[in-house]
């Protein structure tokens, strides 16, 4: 090793020692005849001194050092003097006396400052990103995702898990999103497909007989991006012989719990996870994925207005629409301007507008734009459904379900960022349950699956297959924390007749299935054992632990927005040979367009 300790470790209990330390020039600051550096590596910072009466020449070379250099130094341990400890440092009683000094590679200025916290352009991080992950942020990041995988590892393990890597070329089959497909050089017009998820994989290993499997698995989607997205993101993937819901969901919160106690123990975390039904928190709350952290739950107001003769609402509910509202806490006092604001933000969800109502001391002491569309009864239950108090703001939506609930969830999103409603050293998990196993696409006339197509239904609903699909449940879970989806998970399909039916319902035909599927209907066929899984989001765990905002930011290496590298200009064209010898011919981009 070119060190005998790291930056972090040196303590007046090395006082004496002669030691070598290698790594960054995190800052130098010259005093005098003095020059003193903080020296970084992974670990932390140590000050080291260059005394010119102690190392002429050393002091000498040492005047040549900048920002980022990487250097190795030897000499010996001291205290520091009084009244220059660094209480905020663990090495900061102490400082090196350096005698030797060797440069290993200097440095150009970097783009963005790496020793102090900035904002930067996150185009220019990206594209410098090997710079970017020696900010100590973003190295406490990664750090703190390789603990997270470790200790997932170590639980899984611990419990009889086994882990198996799955292929990563394989056969496109639907799964929810585009596939990423890899072209075949030895079979022309053949192609292999990135896996979305190793789903068929790990029920053929439960076939296989395996009963405990779990991976860190790659997962690839062609799909549009956004904060929580990346077109390759890391799950932990598992999946179990002979169980249900119950003995999934509980693992989970064990693990779960004992990896936040263990890792981040300064998060407060509701025990035991509460669960909901998807009917009850779209109900609550407008989405399957709610922030259970504050309140401000929906009301329903449609029957409170049957005869109402405002045109707005009439219309809505003669068409079949909804009126909602939630209740922002303490905002009676919003000005005609910040009103102005929501209605422009709930149209962005697709809304055509908002009514609002701000609560005085009494229910008559009410002031709203459409005041004298309500009648005094109307205004009461509305107070009433949502336990409105004097200084309150009644937001109400009137449109289609779907917008409604769209448009309110978002907004009381937020409303609750506004009010500052959230605690961020907060973490509250909920399990949703029993979610639909069909989506009806109207404007294609067929079904397509809520989560896939190889979801179990519940037992009880089995004979609704033949008689409303859409009214059949799944034997589908989501684990939410924050507002944020983690993961989902479900008990499967195991028989083959019932897959069969399934697929079937979806519009696949005979030939279709055995095309696509028949290695998994065929291995059904072999005694395959009840099972299910679940598959945790990493990035996105790891995003909520380290309070940020995206998951590009704890990703080592990840794409922009819109799925590109900066760093190393992916995608981008290949030579013409490599395209011969793949049988493949790039379409200009005019020509594809016409």
């Amino acid at each position: 090793m070119l060190k005998t300790h790291n930056c972090g470790e040196l303590t007046l209990k090395n006082a004496g020692d002669s030691v070598t330390l290698a790594g960054w020039v995190n800052r130098r600051r010259d005093h005098g005849g003095l020059i003193f550096i903080d020296l970084r590596d992974r670990e932390g910072l140590t000050q080291i001194v260059f005394d010119p009466e102690r190392a002429k020449e050393v002091h000498t070379l040492a005047g040549d050092l900048r920002s980022e250099y990487v250097i190795q130094v030897t000499g010996e341990v001291t205290k520091r003097p009084e009244g220059t400890e660094n209480t905020n440092l663990p090495t900061g009683e102490i400082e090196l006396n350096v005698n030797k000094l060797e440069i290993l590679n200097t440095s150009k200025v970097p783009p963005f400052y790496i020793n102090k916290e900035s904002d930067v352009d996150e185009f220019l991080r990206l594209q410098y990103r090997y710079l970017d992950l020696r900010r100590p942020h973003m190295q406490y990041n990664m750090i703190l995702r390789h603990r997270v995988i470790k200790f997932m590892r170590d639980f899984l393990s611990d419990r009889g898990f086994i882990e198996i890597e799955t292929p990563i070329l394989l056969k496109s089959t639907p799964e929810g999103a585009r596939d990423y497909l890899v072209p075949s050089r030895l079979y022309p017009g053949q192609f292999y497909a990135l896996p979305q998820s190793p789903q068929q994989l790990k029920q053929l290993l439960m076939v296989a007989g395996f009963e405990k499997y779990f991976q860190i698995a790659r997962c690839f989607r062609d799909e549009d991006q956004r904060a929580d997205r990346q077109p390759e993101f890391t799950q932990l993937d598992l999946e179990m012989s002979f169980v249900d819901e119950e003995d999934i969901l509980s693992l989970m919160e064990q693990m779960f719990i004992e990896m936040i106690e263990t890792l981040t123990p300064s998060f407060k975390i509701n025990k035991p996870f509460p669960r909901y039904t998807y009917k009850e928190v779209v109900r609550r709350f407008g989405t399957d994925k709610p922030d259970i952290r504050f309140g401000m739950e929906f009301a329903d107001f449609s029957d409170l207005f049957d005869d109402t003769e405002f045109g707005v609402f009439k219309s809505v509910l003669a068409s079949g629409g909804h009126i909602k509202g939630i209740c922002a806490p303490g905002s009676a006092d919003y000005t005609r301007k910040q009103q102005d604001e929501l209605i422009e933000f709930v149209k962005t969800y697709g809304a055509k507008g908002l009514v609002t109502l701000a609560i005085g001391e009494t229910d008559d002491d009410v002031k709203s734009r459409v005041l004298k569309f309500l009648t005094a009864e109307q205004i009461k239950q509305m107070i009433t459904r949502l336990d409105a108090k004097a200084g309150d703001l009644i937001l109400v939506v009137a449109d289609s379900p779907k917008v409604v609930n769209n448009a309110l969830s978002g907004l009381r999103t937020e409303m609750a960022k506004r009010l500052n409603l959230t605690d961020p050293d907060e973490l509250k998990f909920c399990y949703i349950t029993d979610f639909p196993l069909f989506d009806r696409i109207e404007e294609e006339n067929r079904w397509d699956s809520m989560h896939h197509p190889f979801t179990a239904p519940h037992d009880e609903d089995i004979s609704l297959l033949d008689t409303d699909p859409g009214k059949v449940r799944a034997r589908h879970y989501d684990f939410v924390c924050n507002g944020c989806e983690l993961s989902s998970g479900s008990i499967r399909i195991h028989q083959p007749e019932m897959q069969k039916k399934i697929f079937n319902l979806l519009g696949y035909t005979d030939d279709q299935i055995k095309e696509r599927f028949g290695h998994l209907i065929e291995a059904f066929e072999y005694g395959a054992p009840p099972h299910g899984g679940i598959a945790p989001g990493i990035d996105r765990f790891v995003m909520l632990l380290c309070k940020e905002e995206t998951i590009r930011e704890v990703i080592p290496f990840p794409k922009t927005q819109s799925a590109t590298d900066p760093m190393t200009g992916s995608p981008s064209p290949v030579p013409p040979e490599l395209l011969h010898d793949l049988r493949l011919k790039v379409e200009e981009e005019k020509k594809a367009k016409e």
